[in-house]
């Protein structure tokens, strides 16, 4: 290790290093407790490590490597930190963390610290008054994704970064102001009591670093990190199934259709092998599996046909349910999709599956179901991180929380979107994972910021026992889904046994493009997709195969 040589040869020049600092009073850094600790207990008689010293050396903040055009921690957040560089065979029980951000101090403005990029969380981010509070976020990925287009950019009807919105243009003083920061990482875990979240940063093999630790203090805490899809333990899903969740899987998912229809076409291919191939199959007949369903099927008809000739008798979609597709929407609106997707060549199968291998669904009656593609889409619950808090849980799994989303037991942690779910004891019913309800969460807490505010709330521990208002109360404006060929669903019930107006056909399609174009987040992605479904239309769809 380079390191490790320079701090040798440091220390043969001056063995005085380590026995002068050794007697300062706290040279160390506040947040730098796992470097103190260390160095307290190093024993150079026994101990075969060395501390790197080098002061006139200008030290290397690792976040400014993965972060562009976002501001990150500042070196004068921790002018002092010194770095253990430990051989190779030093074992260290505990992991190190870098110094990161340390508690706000008297005068400071307070620090909100925001997990994930999602719909709640950026509805927050995007509300929050950055003149009364600091913010950092921090998350794997530094862009919000419109879900409800998502399905869209599989088949080229979309482009991808017409449905991805950066962070920073969200909330521009992740930016701009010095003490607001975006970290490209993900949290390890939260200590209530020192008010503090653990982040391993996320390089993707970029930086001179293998991925490491840091801590950052904070006055509040959002958790709203999402949910993951479930997979009900079945065998084989994760290795062989693509999720739709993300732009990387829908990014995903068109490579691998457009490679199949491609590799159906060369010679040497048995018939067997070439229905396989182009048999692409959808488990789940929520909302996500019927609009791929849809969007598959019009992708097949208006554009595969005319480019793909030789193939176009072969390629069919499959969307297997085990119970009936839509079952929040009307019965009168899931009989419609049911009638409009097996009119456009969409096979509807009941059924459980059992086990997914290769090549081909193991159900549960025994049945196998060969396949090219298989996109999964069944539901989300609580992903490893949440269950992995030692939080209260609500039904489900998810974090539980109060009328205010306040985390019980605990102090300043707040939770919102699919991770978050009423506690029982609350009388409210867990909230479904709709995108809606987890920006009408990230807007209320916006004003429950601002109150907790104007009360000089903000800092750690202020707000216990403050007057908050009045909690929250979610009313559901409907849902929509579109099944393909200018056709779509809008159902405007407050709920599936409550009466309201149900529409079906182009009627509702215009309604569902409308809706949505307006509810993208900018002005730029508004223009995005209006002028790709603009493209579309006019010239059909991109077939190329890029990566």
């Amino acid at each position: 290790m380079v390191l490790s040589r320079i701090a040798k040869n440091g220390l043969r020049r001056s063995g005085s290093t380590f026995n002068k600092h050794s007697h300062q009073k706290n040279p160390y850094p506040q947040g730098a407790s796992t470097y103190k600790s260390f160095i307290q207990s190093f024993n150079p008689a026994t101990t075969n490590a060395y501390v790197l010293n080098l002061p006139h050396i200008q030290r290397v903040n690792p976040m400014t490597f993965w972060s562009r055009g976002i501001s990150t921690t500042p070196q004068r957040q921790f002018p002092s930190a010194e770095r253990v560089v430990e051989e190779s065979d030093l074992e260290c029980d505990e992991p190190s963390f870098w110094p990161g951000l340390e508690a706000t101090k008297p005068g400071e403005k307070p620090r909100v610290v925001v997990l994930g990029t999602g719909w709640a969380s950026c509805r927050f981010l995007k509300g929050l008054d950055t003149n009364v509070y600091d913010v950092v976020c921090i998350s794997p990925r530094n862009h919000m994704v419109f879900t409800p287009l998502l399905a869209s950019t599989c088949v080229g009807t979309l482009e991808f970064r017409s449905v991805a919105e950066p962070i920073s243009m969200i909330q521009t003083a992740l930016a701009k102001d010095p003490n607001s920061y975006f970290y490209l990482a993900s949290c390890t875990g939260v200590d209530t009591n020192k008010h503090e979240v653990f982040c391993e940063t996320v390089n993707h093999g970029e930086l001179p670093h293998e991925p490491y630790q840091f801590r950052v203090a904070y006055d509040k805490l959002v958790i709203a990190v999402g949910a993951e899809p479930l997979t009900f333990g079945i065998k084989g899903v994760k290795e062989h199934a693509f999720f739709l969740r993300e732009v990387n899987h829908a990014q995903e998912i068109r490579k691998k259709l457009l490679l199949n229809l491609m590799l159906s076409e060369k010679p040497g291919i048995s018939d067997e092998e070439k229905k396989r191939l182009l048999h692409c199959v959808v488990i789940g007949g929520g909302p996500t599996g019927v609009e791929f369903s849809g969007e598959l099927s019009d992708f097949i008809i208006r554009d595969v046909r005319d480019r793909y000739a030789h193939i176009k008798d072969d390629i069919k979609v499959t969307l297997i349910e085990a119970n009936e597709i839509l079952s929040s929407f009307d019965f009168g609106l899931q009989t419609y999709a049911t009638k409009h997707l097996t009119k456009s060549g969409v096979r509807l199968m009941r059924g459980v599956v059992k086990e997914v291998l290769p090549a081909k669904i193991v159900l549960s009656d025994g049945t196998d179901v060969p396949y090219g593609l298989l996109v999964w889409s069944t539901g989300v619950g609580p992903s490893e991180f949440v269950k992995s808090l030692d939080l209260p849980k609500a039904p489900g799994g998810r974090i539980g929380v109060d009328g205010w989303m306040r985390v019980p037991s605990v102090e300043d942690v707040f939770a919102v979107g699919d991770c978050a779910g009423f506690l029982e004891q609350t009388g409210k019913p867990v909230l479904p994972a709709l995108a809606q309800v987890a920006e009408r969460e990230g807007k209320y807490l916006v004003e429950l910021f601002d109150r907790i505010g104007k009360q000089n709330g903000g800092k750690a521990w202020s707000a216990k026992d403050m007057p908050l208002g009045d909690p929250f109360v979610y009313k559901h404006l409907g849902s929509m889904a579109t099944v393909g060929r200018y056709k779509a669903l809008v159902d405007l019930r407050q709920s599936k046994d409550a009466r309201g107006i149900s529409l079906a056909g182009f009627l509702s399609w215009f309604i569902w493009r409308s809706a949505y174009l307006t509810r993208v987040i900018s002005w730029r992605n508004r223009f995005y997709v209006a002028v790709n479904w603009g493209t579309t239309l006019v010239f059909g769809r991109d077939n190329s195969r890029i990566g």
